[in-house]
């Protein structure tokens, strides 16, 4: 490799293999790099097969360079723009007297029951 590819570099490739846990994507005529199944995209990827195929263009971004070991670590999702989150929506609330922490207290409840149980009485 000496010294081609720098980390945080983007290029475009092509996909030249795919196993279960990423896929190889074909830098240059000498040089792959496994994209991890987790940079695939943004969310979880169930199978990989799912979003690319060999032959595929990818732009893809350097993560690291090996030299060693002669590896290159790729990402596809670098180059996306995450997706916003959606806000999840509360619960809705029961209309009730409700204090701070989320409990009725037993001093504001005591009126209540005392009214309540002297009705029984009768």
């Amino acid at each position: 490799m000496s010294g081609k590819f720098e980390t945080g570099q983007v290029l475009t490739g092509k996909v030249a293999g795919i196993q279960s846990y990423g896929a190889f994507v074909a830098l240059d005529e000498e040089t792959q790099g496994l994209v991890h199944i987790s940079e695939i995209t943004h969310g979880y990827v169930n199978d990989v097969n799912d979003y690319l195929s060999v032959g595929d263009e990818v732009q893809v971004k350097v993560l690291r360079v090996d030299e060693a070991n002669n590896k290159v670590s790729l990402s596809i999702r670098a180059t996306q723009e995450a997706p916003q989150k959606q806000e999840k929506q509360k619960p809705k609330q029961k209309e009730q007297d409700v204090n701070a922490s989320g409990f009725n207290t037993l001093k504001d409840k005591l009126e209540d029951w005392i009214e309540q149980s002297s009705t029984f009485k009768k």
